[in-house]
């Protein structure tokens, strides 16, 4: 387990998640756009689930970050690195609510989660997949200048379907020398 640091782009806020968000939290990830776009995101989502998922990563060694409107003080999405400390490398994990799509907020909050990951973290890779048919995020990814790699064919099973995997890697030399 580890403090996680408050992080600040030009609208955006990366830190901690609260208790108290727990009712923005379930309406904003439980809409059935986002778990149809993410693995670990159930559908329904229910406050349980949003107490567990606190819970867990008070505990586990991830770095996962609310992302919170600077203006308003609320809550818009997640973001988050899971390392592999042996492999110097992180999977990059993010979501946006659907009330908030389009506005760039994700771009935003990876671009800040990649700073910290090479700056701040040592990371010397950083790597996200999308599904397939999730366009929208195979578009930030390449705003982020991360490389495509290629497509896991069928790789992963969501509500009974198969689904291609869109892979994309950063290495730091390479964010380094696009800053």
């Amino acid at each position: 387990m580890h403090a996680l640091p408050t992080l600040e782009t030009a609208r955006l806020q990366l830190r901690a998640y609260s208790e108290a968000e727990i009712p923005e939290l379930v309406p904003l990830i439980g809409a059935r756009e986002i778990a149809a776009n993410t693995l670990r995101i159930p559908h329904p989502y229910t406050e349980q689930h949003a107490r567990d998922f606190l819970a867990q990563i008070r505990t586990d060694v991830e770095f996962r970050f609310a992302v919170i409107l600077r203006e308003s003080g609320r809550l818009c999405g997640g973001v988050g690195l899971r390392p592999a400390a042996q492999h110097q490398h992180a999977e990059l994990g993010y979501w946006i609510g659907v009330p908030y799509w389009g506005n760039g907020y994700a771009t935003e909050a990876t671009r800040e989660l990649l700073r910290y990951g090479f700056e701040n973290l040592g990371f010397h890779r950083i790597f996200a997949s999308h599904f397939k048919n999730n366009v929208a995020s195979g578009r930030i990814l390449k705003k982020l200048g991360m490389r495509y790699e290629g497509c896991q064919r069928e790789h992963l099973c969501k509500w009974d379907q198969f689904i291609d995997l869109e892979l994309y890697g950063l290495l730091r030399q390479e964010w380094e020398h696009s800053e």
